[in-house]
């Protein structure tokens, strides 16, 4: 009796706290704790990387930059420990170090410095190697143009090595779009992939009109002019290159481009610092992964979701990654059983594809415990866990030319992290009141911004400092114009303007919104495209949604409209999905326009294409798609037909 009663005593005050609702938010704070501790422990061994490289000779290859020092490091402490697996091919650490010095000496013959004279004596008479351009200069700027390949990694480590800057192109820019980017990095050399070769012919006269020297990265004939990269740098030697060459006068230096997607203009190139790349590092660390991880790595190396978190990150932890050049959804988990993937790094959209794949015996049994990415809704994610778990989703929040993160270390569904006062001691953010309207935040009589209450959306700014700056882009500082505020809370201060939409619940939970482009006006309310999808997308037959807003003439603001596509074997259900929005949503937010495709136009980072959706717009002699209005005073979607469109241009049908 006596030991009911204290056993009674005892879990007397945990229920009272789970009564209270108190044992959840002390669960959250020892996580918040944990990560906060979790995140200084590798801000001080990031430090210790940097003093150490610092540190090391400079005639020797530890002296370099961050890059290519934790290379070396990793050679030296874990040489046969495999770092790269693609398709059959699989290369140690120790041969990624090689493979990347062989590459570096190609490149710094082209820089016209005689790599046989040990002494990084620059020599104008090796000029001649590569061809008749001139060398070139330390510093300056060599372009990818490759898909994700071994190749690709080998080539841009050797260029960190040989002094130069890297250009990540986006593989699918031609024409003026390539062009463009080529000026706008200055890239003074361009590396191509033999099997787009055929594709650039017609780019080929413009490329050289630039003075471009033009490599190809493989074997296969090539028009005049241009050399074979890969045939160069295997008549080099291995050994490591002297690390002044690539070591930075400041930690801020620009020593990588990475273009912007580009959904709303022409890309633009981003300044990636060696800051940067250190912090990068970090990265699956503080998302609990470890050097026996095996990483799942399908996304473009020219984005930074491919090269600094997948990449840089592993390189970070000392693990391996299985690099995939395009993404296989009915392919993933037999990939996941070969190589006893244990962390997959996703773009939502990755997941969406896996949940809506008929079953199979691969997904079972499987060793992956960690999805990490970004961009995931909240219904894929319980459709990806109960399907595919048990495992973790850690989503992330974070931006190429950004100085701020965010990671959902608790788990909590359809959040993208924590607004904690820990996490934001570590990294500082904040909310501020944005006009939809005018597109510019609210400040109050003082001329200072004013930050959210809970669950109100809110623009995310981060402050500026050393530790956290934004460097902008390539080509002058009014291409970042809109991307700094002044005088955010107290006269003087600077923080980066994302861009972004989030919410805070009263919890301290963070949650994606909209971006400040996608969130429109109807009727006088503000509409987030975000909120009308994931109503949308809980609908069985509906397997993807795209909404976004488009103009009505004789209307003010922006009409929703929704790109659906239907999921097998289902069909439209009119319906029900106008009594679903009805039911789900605020009169304001239901899509006046629906158009049904075979499948939505995505980014080459599966991003949907809003911005393009909306200049297509809703005219049925325009556009080859079934197309639907909402008839508000019969209450139903009805077919738009000419005649429809006809009478709502005319101001006879109401929506």
């Amino acid at each position: 009796m006596a030991a009911l009663l204290l056993l009674s005593l005892l879990l007397l005050p945990l229920l009272l706290l789970r009564k209270l609702h108190i044992w959840p938010r002390l669960r959250w704070l020892a996580a918040d704790l944990a990560f906060a501790v979790r995140a200084l422990r590798c801000k001080r061994a990031l430090r210790a990387r940097a003093l150490a490289a610092a540190a090391a000779d400079p005639r020797g290859p530890e002296g370099g930059c961050s890059l290519a020092w934790r290379l070396a490091q990793l050679a030296r402490q874990r040489p046969a420990h495999i770092f790269l697996i693609h398709g059959a091919r699989r290369f140690s650490y120790a041969e990624a170090e090689r493979e990347s010095n062989r590459a570096a000496r190609a490149f710094l013959r082209a820089r016209g410095w005689d790599a046989g004279l040990g002494g990084g004596a620059e020599d104008e008479r090796a000029a001649g190697v590569a061809g008749a351009a001139a060398p070139l200069a330390p510093g300056a700027t060599v372009a990818l143009l490759l898909p994700a390949c071994p190749e690709f990694l080998w080539l841009w480590f050797g260029l960190a090595k040989a002094g130069l800057r890297t250009a990540f192109v986006p593989a699918a820019l031609r024409r003026g779009p390539l062009l463009h980017c080529l000026r706008s990095c200055g890239a003074r050399a361009l590396v191509l992939a033999p099997e787009f070769l055929e594709s650039l012919e017609p780019d080929l006269p413009a490329l050289r009109a630039m003075g471009l020297r033009l490599w190809a990265a493989g074997p296969e004939t090539h028009p005049a002019g241009i050399s074979d990269l890969l045939a160069e740098a295997s008549a080099e030697v291995d050994e490591p290159v002297p690390g002044y060459l690539s070591a930075p006068q400041s930690i801020m230096d620009t020593c990588l481009y990475i273009f912007t997607s580009g959904t709303t203009g022409l890309p633009k190139a981003a300044r990636i610092s060696h800051l940067k790349i250190l912090q990068c590092q970090a990265f699956y660390q503080l998302c609990g992964a470890h050097q026996e991880d095996v990483i799942y790595l399908a996304l473009p190396l020219h984005h930074m979701s491919g090269s600094l978190l997948g990449i840089v990150g592993c390189l970070g932890i000392g693990a391996t990654v299985v690099l995939k050049s395009k993404f296989s959804a009915g392919q993933f988990w037999e990939d996941c059983q070969q190589h006893r993937v244990t962390v997959f790094q996703y773009i939502g959209e990755l997941c969406r594809y896996l949940v809506n794949q008929p079953p199979s015996k691969a997904e079972h049994g499987h060793k992956v415990r960690l999805a990490v990415g970004s961009g995931l809704r909240p219904d894929t994610w319980e459709r990806f866990v109960r399907r595919f778990g048990p495992l973790q989703v850690l989503e992330t929040y974070g931006l190429t030319e950004g100085n701020v993160a965010t990671f959902n270390y608790t788990g909590q569904l359809g959040a993208v992290g924590r607004a904690s006062w820990l996490y934001k001691h570590v990294f500082p953010f904040s909310l501020i009141r944005y006009d939809v309207t005018t597109g510019e935040p609210i400040r109050d009589t003082q001329g200072h911004c004013v930050a959210t209450c809970p669950g109100e959306p809110g623009l995310l700014v981060a402050p500026v400092s050393q530790q956290s700056p934004f460097l902008g882009y390539a080509g002058g500082p009014e291409l970042g114009r809109g991307k700094l505020l002044k005088d955010v809370f107290r006269p003087g201060d600077v923080f980066f303007n994302t861009g972004d939409l989030l919410v805070c619940d009263d919890q301290g939970f963070l949650r994606f919104h909209d971006r400040t482009g996608d969130t429109f006006r109807w009727k006088g309310e503000n509409v987030a495209t975000t909120e009308v999808a994931e109503a949308l997308e809980s609908l069985d037959f509906l397997q993807e949604v795209n909404v976004y807003g488009v103009t009505v003439p004789g209307h003010e603001g922006r009409a929703g409209m929704a790109a659906l596509v239907l999921r097998p074997p289902h069909s439209l259900d009119l319906v029900q999905l106008y009594a679903h929005v009805s039911e789900n949503l605020p009169p304001y937010a239901w899509p006046r326009f629906l158009r049904l495709q075979e499948s939505l136009a995505t980014t080459e980072t599966f991003k949907q294409q809003k911005v393009r959706m909306t200049k297509e717009g809703f005219d049925p002699s325009t556009l080859p798609d079934p197309l639907y209005v909402l008839d508000q005073a019969g209450g139903a979607y009805l077919p738009l037909t000419p005649a429809r469109y006809s009478a709502l241009l005319a101001g006879d049908l109401r929506i």
